[in-house]
């Protein structure tokens, strides 16, 4: 029962004996569904947590799939890429009497390399002296020229590509194996 004292705050009577009170001892019972409680809030607790990163986790896949899904059509596409490009290549070499056939790879080259783009297709372009990257390049020989720096690029056989963030396939290089002098 309750009183209220002077001030009209409502005080408990001193007959009502709190289970959990410090001077008590709790009885097993409520020992028992203490424990009992804690072990539901740490199961709910944890359940919780596994939904939160099963919910990144679907996220982070789905975006994933978005970005990186067209993988195999960007990989099929870059021989196509290749062809154009050393095509431009030998033609430039002689005469431009087929002017308007280059001039037509040049356009399909140029539309190629648009669409690329649009989907985030990226060349990697390297060029004679440029430093090695192993990231980036694949070595497909080692020689000894003269006027050159170990561990620079000498050649470029093909141009190498970038999904996003991630390689498709890397720029084909031969690299110098000449110690500087």
């Amino acid at each position: 029962m309750t009183k209220e004292n002077p001030n009209g705050i409502p005080q408990e009577d001193e007959a009502f004996i709190d289970p959990l009170a410090a001077d008590e001892a709790p009885s097993p019972d409520v020992e028992a569904l203490v424990a009992e409680r804690d072990e539901y809030r740490d199961r709910f607790m944890r359940a919780l947590a596994d939904a939160e990163n099963a919910r990144k986790r679907a996220d982070k896949e789905r975006r994933d799939a978005e970005q990186y899904g067209g993988s195999r059509l960007a990989r099929d596409l870059l021989p196509v890429h290749d062809a154009l490009t050393r095509a431009l290549e030998s033609a430039g070499q002689g005469e431009r009497a087929a002017a308007a056939l280059i001039d037509g790879v040049e356009l399909t080259l140029r539309e190629l390399n648009n669409v690329f783009g649009k989907h985030g297709i990226k060349v990697i372009t390297p060029a004679a002296g440029d430093k090695f990257d192993p990231l980036l390049h694949e070595a497909m020989f080692e020689a000894a020229v003269p006027g050159t720096i170990a561990g620079n690029i000498i050649q470029v056989m093909d141009n190498g590509f970038m999904l996003h963030d991630r390689l498709l396939r890397p720029a084909k290089v031969g690299v110098s194996s000449t110690p500087a002098s």
